[in-house]
């Protein structure tokens, strides 16, 4: 499924390694995009424990199937 995450504030590029399947994008707007592909809702649901664990806040969420 094609997933696009965007979350509160610049995250790093030191943590792509955590988000090895979704490409980190720093946005204008003072957000960070997470855009790619993720082979089912059990890899989405590791991705957003890995979000809460960081701490960082959730803004929007898209996929398509």
């Amino acid at each position: 499924m094609q997933c696009r995450i965007r979350i509160k504030g610049h995250l790093d590029p030191f943590w792509q390694k955590w988000f090895a399947q979704l490409e980190i994008v720093q946005e204008e707007k003072g957000t960070t995009l997470l855009c790619g592909y993720l082979e089912d809702q059990a890899a989405l649901y590791h991705v957003l424990l890995r979000i809460r664990n960081l701490g960082l806040a959730l803004i929007a969420l898209e996929t398509n199937e």
